[in-house]
């Protein structure tokens, strides 16, 4: 079992290509900044190179571990120290068995759902509660991870 890096780099720039879509003004955009309590002038004072080249790094480390919850055989791995070379006979035989089961797009697309659901809608909703911001602001955040998500979950695990 080996890291597919063209499939995490992918799933990485994913990101930027989803956020670029979902927070337009066409999409939740304007609501966004709205919610946020920002404007145009505001956010055009930040650099966006520095942004979405930070952004891309943070992304890169979420595609990465983006593998090991959607590839299970990332699991059976650890269960030997992650040494194939130093696996018992019964390692082999599974790995052959069942080397790809649950390797596609879908598969990868339900666990990426469920780590939005689970993780990053808690973490964002947590976040936002404490900065008294909107259900609005809620949803657009976690609609954004929970798909992107989805996306970057079905790249790393159909991608073999």
């Amino acid at each position: 079992m080996e890291f597919n890096f063209l499939a995490i780099l992918i799933a990485a720039l994913s990101t930027l290509f989803i956020g670029f879509i979902w927070y337009s003004d066409k999409v939740f955009g304007t609501v966004w900044m709205r919610e946020a309590g920002l404007n145009k002038e505001e956010l055009e004072k930040g650099s966006m190179i520095k942004i979405l080249v930070l952004s891309f790094i943070y992304s890169f480390l979420l595609a990465f571990m983006m593998q090991f919850v959607v590839i299970h055989q990332f699991g059976a791995m650890g269960m030997i120290g992650g040494d194939p070379t130093k696996a018992l006979p019964s390692y082999t035989n599974f790995m052959a068995d069942y080397g790809i089961a649950f390797r596609s797009f879908k598969h990868g697309a339900l666990h990426g759902f469920m780590a939005g659901v689970l993780f990053a809608l808690p973490v964002v909703a947590i976040n936002a509660l404490f900065e008294r911001k909107s259900w609005k602001y809620i949803a657009i955040h976690a609609g954004y991870w929970i798909i992107t998500l989805m996306v970057m979950g079905a790249i790393v695990c159909g991608w073999v």
